[in-house]
């Protein structure tokens, strides 16, 4: 069976905008959906209101496995950024933004998970530096 990571911008979209109901369902028929510890922590971070933490404490309980990168994952997305960074020139913030959109990437890719996204212009860069499956919503 195939696996998809749900990043964060989807959920958000879906939560906070009702968006992507008709693909999730398809992604849901046709994937096993994992979770990302990365897209977890950044929800509760996002989370400003009872409802929303609600939503992220129900999605908590139900992300079981729970997909963590490991040690060579962030030195890998450390490599990646920096290149990033020299390539680009970027500021420190903007690599720092960066940095779970890699995490995330490169956990997907260990699993041999797709990742399903709204943030097509982060991933598209991302793929320069990394091999990995994406559906953009």
């Amino acid at each position: 069976m195939r696996y998809v990571l749900l990043d964060t911008s989807v959920y958000i979209g879906y939560w906070e905008k009702g968006l992507y109901l008709s693909t999730l369902e398809q992604i849901r028929q046709a994937f096993i959906v994992r979770h990302s510890s990365v897209v977890l922590s950044e929800l509760y971070r996002g989370a400003k209101t009872k409802q929303a933490l609600q939503l992220v404490e129900h999605l908590y309980k139900l992300s079981r496995p729970c997909w963590v990168p490991d040690d060579a994952d962030w030195r890998t997305a450390g490599r990646i950024l920096r290149q990033l960074s020299l390539q680009h020139g970027w500021e420190t913030r903007k690599i720092q933004n960066l940095q779970n959109d890699v995490l995330i990437t490169l956990t997907a890719r260990k699993y041999g998970a797709t990742i399903v996204t709204a943030n097509r212009r982060d991933f598209e860069e991302l793929r320069n530096h990394v091999r990995f499956s994406t559906i953009y919503v």
